[in-house]
C-alpha cells in the first residue's frame, strides 16, 4: 500500500490536513486507514520503506508525520532527526508511533525532535484529534509566514515606490529637470554648507526673450516645444555635477553654482547663453533678435551666518532685470554686494 488516498490539492490546501504515515507493518498502515477515512478533510499517504521517507515527505507536503518508531534499515529516532534537519521538514508536526509506554523513549523521541508520542494502535478519536491539533497549528504558522512574506514584499513595493513618488515630486513634468521645490530645497543646503565651509556660492537666473511673444505666436506647442529645448541646452552646457539647473517658473530657470565666485558665473552665463542662441530656434516675434535668446542675472556671494539664500536670488534677481532693460540677450552681474542688499 504505497498511497491511500489522492495527494493534497491548491483548492483545499487552507482546510486539508495531509498525514504521512511511515510504518514498514501494513496492518498498522490498514488500521490507521481505517480510523481516518470517514475524515473528508484528511488525506493519508503511506511509506512502508524508511530509506524513502525524506524524498515521499517532500513529495506529499505533510500537515502532519505519522513516524513508527522501531523500523529496519533507518530507525524511527534517525528519521525524525531528518525531518528537523531538513530546510523544507523542519517545522512539519512529528507523532512518534511506539508499541510500548515507556518513559525513556518518549523522553528520547521529544528531545529528537517528536512532537507528540502515541502507543499504537491509539484510540481513533484521541489519534484523529492529535491529528487535527498539529496540522492546524502547522497550517496557521504556514499562512502566518506567507503573510509575513507578503508583507514584506509589499513594504519593498511600497519603497521603491515613494523612491520613484519623490524622485518624480522633484523633477518638472514638462522640460524633465528639477523644479523649483528642488532648486528651493537645494539653495538652502548650498547656502547652509558654502556657510560652514567659508566658500562661495553663485546664482544665475534666466528668462526666455519675449516668450509670451513667443507662445503667442506658435501656439502653446510649440512654446513647450521651446522650453524644453532651451532647458536641454541649459542642462547639457554644465560641467558639474554639483551644478544644478532648474525651472525656477514659467520661462524662468535658476542654475546653483556651489563653490563658485561671481565671475566664475560669469563665464558659464556667457556659455549657456550661446548654447541656447546656437539652437537657432525661429522666433520671428522677437524684437531682439530672429532666433530664441536668453537673458541672465549673475550674483556670487561668500554666504554668512545671520543671513540666508533669499539675499543671493535677491540679487541675481536684480541683474536679470538689468539684463533686459539693457537690450536682453545678454548677462548682466550683480551691481551691490550682500552688504549693500541689507541695508
Amino acid at each position: 500500500m504505497n498511497e491511500v488516498n489522492e495527494s493534497l490539492t491548491e483548492g483545499n490546501m487552507a482546510d486539508a490536513i495531509v498525514v504521512l504515515l511511515v510504518d514498514d507493518q501494513p496492518i498498522v498502515a490498514e488500521a490507521i486507514r481505517r480510523m481516518l477515512e470517514s475524515e473528508v478533510t484528511i488525506t493519508l499517504h503511506y511509506c512502508s520503506d524508511s530509506k524513502k521517507a525524506i524524498d515521499m515527505a517532500l513529495e506529499v507536503q505533510p500537515t502532519t508525520i505519522l513516524q513508527d518508531l522501531v523500523m529496519p534499515d533507518i530507525d524511527g529516532m534517525t528519521l525524525v532527526r531528518s525531518y528537523r534537519n531538513h530546510p523544507a521538514l523542519k517545522n512539519t508536526p512529528v507523532i512518534v508511533l511506539s508499541s510500548k509506554e515507556e518513559p525513556k523513549d518518549k523522553s528520547e523521541a521529544f528531545s529528537n525532535g517528536a512532537s507528540d508520542y502515541l502507543v499504537k494502535l491509539p484510540d481513533k478519536i484521541e489519534l484523529i484529534a492529535r491529528i487535527q491539533a498539529h496540522s492546524r497549528s502547522f497550517l496557521a504558522q504556514l499562512q502566518r509566514d506567507q503573510a509575513f512574506r507578503e508583507l514584506h514584499e509589499l513594504q519593498k513595493e511600497l519603497e521603491a515606490s515613494n523612491i520613484e513618488l519623490e524622485r518624480l515630486s522633484a523633477i518638472d513634468g514638462l522640460t524633465g529637470i528639477p523644479n523649483r521645490r528642488s532648486f528651493d530645497e537645494y539653495i538652502s543646503k548650498e547656502w547652509s554648507r558654502a556657510v560652514r565651509e567659508e566658500t562661495s556660492l553663485a546664482l544665475l537666473l534666466i528668462d526666455i526673450d519675449f516668450f509670451k511673444k513667443y507662445n503667442d505666436g506658435y501656439g502653446h506647442q510649440g512654446g513647450d516645444d521651446c522650453l524644453r529645448r532651451v532647458s536641454t541646452a541649459l542642462a547639457t552646457t554644465m560641467r558639474r555635477s554639483s551644478d544644478m539647473v532648474a525651472r525656477y517658473g514659467g520661462e524662468e530657470f535658476g542654475v546653483i553654482l556651489p563653490n563658485t565666485d561671481l565671475n566664475g558665473a560669469m563665464v558659464i552665463a556667457e556659455e549657456l547663453r550661446l548654447a541656447v542662441e546656437q539652437l537657432a530656434l525661429k522666433h520671428e516675434f522677437s524684437d531682439v533678435s530672429g532666433v530664441v535668446t536668453i537673458s541672465l542675472g549673475a550674483a556670487g556671494i561668500p554666504p554668512r551666518c545671520g543671513e540666508d539664500s533669499a539675499s543671493l536670488i535677491a540679487l541675481a534677481d536684480g541683474a536679470l532685470y538689468d539684463a533686459k532693460e539693457e537690450g536682453r540677450n545678454r548677462c548682466c552681474r550683480a551691481k551691490r554686494d550682500i552688504d549693500d542688499q541689507s541695508e
